[in-house]
């Protein structure tokens, strides 16, 4: 039996390892991951304290391998104050 189909934003060649999609994401996208609201992404950018972003014209994004790497430091500071 064929699993079922997926849906169109989780098709495979659109995701990267680690569950991010396979293009730059925009802040409402970090929001969406993060489960936090939009204007929190604005001050972590503002403060420079959440996943590095850059801007493309007027519009921020962010590359899903620099979110990936951010996680990943995220959790090795947290494992080592442990």
């Amino acid at each position: 039996m064929a699993p079922p189909p997926l849906p169109a934003e989780t098709v495979p060649r659109a995701i990267l390892r680690g569950g991010l999609p396979d293009r730059y994401l925009t802040p409402d996208d970090i929001a969406e991951i993060f489960e936090v609201p939009k204007e929190t992404v604005y001050q972590w950018r503002k403060k420079r304290t959440g996943p590095p972003g850059f801007r493309v014209g007027k519009h921020v994004r962010y590359d899903p391998a620099d979110v990936r790497a951010y996680v990943t430091s995220r959790k090795d500071i947290d494992a080592e104050a442990a």
